[in-house]
């Protein structure tokens, strides 16, 4: 007790002491906090440029959302890239060489992003390398199988809203990624159409699923490719939006294989960005897209089409009777694209889907598209640099959409419709695919997603079916 006694007089008498004893790891707290903020602050870029570099060949997809996208108004430029990182190596220890490029000012100071690719010179490079070494492996079929229509491509040229999924197909199996020996295969191809599927009376749109589930079934009876991986190393390609509930009976397909679909969207559950690929929606044209500039464009917006979302009812309601901005539903009075070749910006509004033939008719006519269409997953997103040559609205601000499409100085729009003119050959189909094409892109988003573990299997296998 004694001791006790003491020790409270000695604090009592010298209460300083006791402030200083707790002051003092209070301070080194503080200021251990302080220096490591300040390293974190002078060292982050290093650590984003490793982690740009260490994806880049693993593929982290540029993902492009509406809604956290600010509207794009006169003080916030609309063509700065959301991914403006220079990177000064392939990730692989290759350095690339550093390229000065005139950027424009504007007047605010902020420089505005006029490169359409992401890297430019990694796309080219790995294009090349996908062009020599990409195979693909496709479970064979007969003519004469009672199936054939669906497993078969088209023997005709492909026409419609969904011609994408049939142009795919058929220019594929004339492509010289096909290969007949499965063990120099990257990725293999799962030939079925859920197009055709839906037009044959023996299946339907009710019996797809049953389908596909028979079919991935047989298949891995028969071979030992999707056992291996679990369908990892597998694709298939639809464009119809019903495509999306077929695979209700086979969960492997949806959540190990690559889907190429162009009903991407964040939105949904079955579509996984960094594993999917978000096919566009193309209406094939075969001629040549028109050079109109943008002194013929005297309508500000333009959009036709029909009523079947709450979000094109939204645009109606506001801009129904604009004089600035053409939003009309049902039949037009004039021809199609004489609206997308007389207005500056070209509206992209979700419909049953995010996705639409809009884009592809907008850049097709010189048109900047406008998407409005919240969790899209934009095609060739991981390549492109949409914010060079679109504008993303979200779907709540259409009331704003007036105010953010006039927001947008001359300067802007002439760097966005240039870019328009440079992007829209990646958005066309040839029977006889051009470097880089739609077909191409397409594949090059299929190389992007390859496995880079190869398993080696020495069993003999029947390849015919």
């Amino acid at each position: 007790m004694a001791n006790n006694s003491s020790l409270i007089l000695y604090f009592s008498r010298n209460r300083g002491l006791v402030k200083t004893f707790f002051f003092i790891p209070t301070t080194l707290a503080l200021l251990s906090t302080l220096f490591i903020l300040f390293y974190i602050s002078t060292t982050s870029h290093l650590f984003f440029n490793h982690h740009q570099r260490h994806h880049q060949h693993k593929l982290t997809p540029f993902i492009l959302k509406n809604n956290p996208l600010p509207p794009p108004l006169k003080s916030s430029p609309v063509l700065v890239s959301l991914l403006n990182v220079s990177n000064n190596s392939h990730g692989d220890g290759r350095v690339r060489n550093q390229r000065s490029v005139n950027v424009p000012m504007e007047a605010n100071g902020n420089s505005v992003n006029k490169e359409v690719f992401h890297d430019r010179d990694i796309f080219l490079e790995d294009y090349k390398q996908m062009n020599r070494s990409f195979r693909v492996y496709v479970y064979p079929h007969r003519r004469n199988d009672p199936f054939a229509n669906v497993l078969l491509p088209v023997d005709f040229e492909p026409r419609g809203n969904y011609a994408s999924e049939s142009y795919f197909k058929k220019v594929f199996m004339k492509s010289h990624f096909v290969t007949k020996d499965p063990s120099k295969a990257d990725l293999f191809f799962l030939p079925f159409s859920i197009a055709r599927m839906r037009h044959d009376r023996r299946i339907g749109t009710e019996g797809i699923p049953d389908f596909i589930s028979h079919y991935i079934f047989n298949i891995s009876q028969k071979y030992p490719y999707w056992n291996r991986t679990g369908g990892a190393d597998h694709f298939y390609v639809a464009c119809h939006s019903i495509g999306r509930s077929a695979m209700e009976k086979a969960w492997e397909v949806k959540l190990n294989a690559i889907q190429v679909v162009c009903s991407s969207s964040y939105f949904i559950s079955g579509h996984i960005a960094h594993k999917d690929v978000s096919l566009p929606q193309i209406w094939p044209r075969q001629e040549d897209p028109p050079k109109l500039g943008s002194s013929k464009r005297n309508k500000l917006a333009f959009f036709a089409g029909a009523v079947n979302s709450p979000v094109r009812e939204k645009l109606l309601q506001v801009w129904r009777n604009d004089s600035e901005i053409y939003a009309h539903s049902g039949r037009l009075k004039t021809p199609y694209a004489d609206g997308l070749l007389g207005s500056k910006f070209c509206l992209h509004v979700k419909g049953f889907e995010v996705n639409t033939a809009r884009i592809a008719d907008s850049l097709y006519y010189g048109c900047v598209p406008v998407i409005i269409a919240n969790h899209y997953d934009l095609p060739f997103a991981d390549i492109l640099n949409w914010k060079s040559f679109s504008i993303v609205v979200a779907t709540l601000d259409i009331p704003l959409l007036k105010k953010i499409l006039k927001g947008i100085s001359s300067e802007e729009y002439l760097l966005l419709q240039n870019n328009v003119l440079k992007v829209r050959k990646h958005f066309q189909w040839h029977v006889f695919p051009s470097d880089y094409d739609a077909f191409y892109m397409v594949m090059y988003d299929l190389w992007l997603r390859r496995s880079s573990v190869r398993v080696q299997w020495s069993t003999s296998l029947d390849s015919n079916w």
